[in-house]
């Protein structure tokens, strides 16, 4: 008799316990909820913003520094553009420069850690003495250095923060994939003929997926603030693309008179890195992750 019934139904079983998990952790419900609205209000948005159409250049000079009210949620800015609208599409570019930065930075990472832990001798030795270098640098200073050298757009600013994001990765992989390499489990594929391929990354990468999961999430925050604080400096995306970091440092000229125009996008940010941090922290309770660095 088969056995996949069995399999698939404890796959269930553990599936509903660890969602039962999660739900009864509200922090990582309220962080789940937020990034979902989060994802959800990026998705849709041409379809919810009242004034889509003041995303681009358009301007409004008789609605210049109007106050946040049932016409203008988040009120206008100093060219009379609706500031709710504008914070909106910013939010997707802010969920768009995460997704492609970490896209990069996660594989890569992963894969070196990997190599790394595993295969020890110099190929540990090129690996890890290469990420120790680049972890010497601090990461909103190498993505300064690369935008300031590079004209600011969209393209640059992800390849100025993707340039040392790999390397936190690959610390945490190496780290846990030479704890797994010493387990009976790893010696017992190798006594029975499995290909380094299959040990790699049917044995030893699932053993790394919950801290994976875990880094990224709390990764996600973190690239969003460093991408807004290279549009605030003017080395990040450039206007009139809606930005959150550029709204605030167009904003700031006018504090405090007009504070929605800084104040509004700003906690636009804090909201989702909030989310993302709350996640993180829900699925390292979840998933039993002691530290992730």
């Amino acid at each position: 008799m088969s056995d996949a019934p069995v399999i698939e139904a404890e796959r269930l079983s553990n599936a509903y316990q660890n969602w039962y998990r999660f739900s009864r952790n509200p922090t990582a419900v309220i962080g789940a909820a937020i990034v979902i609205i989060c994802v959800l209000a990026a998705i849709l948005a041409p379809w919810i913003t009242p004034h889509p159409e003041h995303v681009g250049a358009a301007v409004n000079f008789r609605a210049r520094h109007l106050p946040p009210s049932g016409d203008f949620w988040f009120g206008t800015d100093n060219v009379g553009r609706d500031i709710f609208s504008r914070v909106i599409f910013g939010m997707r570019i802010s969920l768009l420069l995460a997704l492609v930065v970490l896209g990069t930075a996660v594989p890569i990472g992963t894969i070196l850690g990997i190599l790394a832990g595993y295969f020890g001798g110099w190929v540990e030795v090129l690996i890890m003495r290469v990420t120790d270098i680049a972890l010497a640098i601090p990461p909103l200073v190498m993505a300064l250095a690369v935008a300031a050298v590079l004209s600011p757009n969209l393209i640059n600013s992800l390849l100025a923060i993707s340039a040392l994001w790999w390397t936190w990765h690959t610390r945490l992989i190496y780290s846990i994939t030479k704890q797994i390499r010493a387990q009976e489990f790893i010696e017992a594929a190798e006594t029975l003929g499995a290909s380094k391929f299959h040990i790699l990354f049917r044995e030893i990468l699932p053993n790394c997926v919950s801290a994976i999961a875990v880094k990224t999430s709390l990764d996600c925050g973190f690239v969003i603030l460093v991408g807004a604080s290279l549009s605030f400096l003017g080395l990040g995306i450039q206007p009139p693309t809606p930005d959150l970091g550029t709204m605030v440092a167009q904003g700031a000229a006018f504090l405090p008179d007009y504070w929605w125009e800084s104040v509004l996008p700003g906690s636009a940010i804090l909201f989702v890195a909030l989310g993302f941090n709350l996640l993180g922290d829900g699925l390292r309770d979840l998933f039993d992750v002691q530290e992730v660095r």
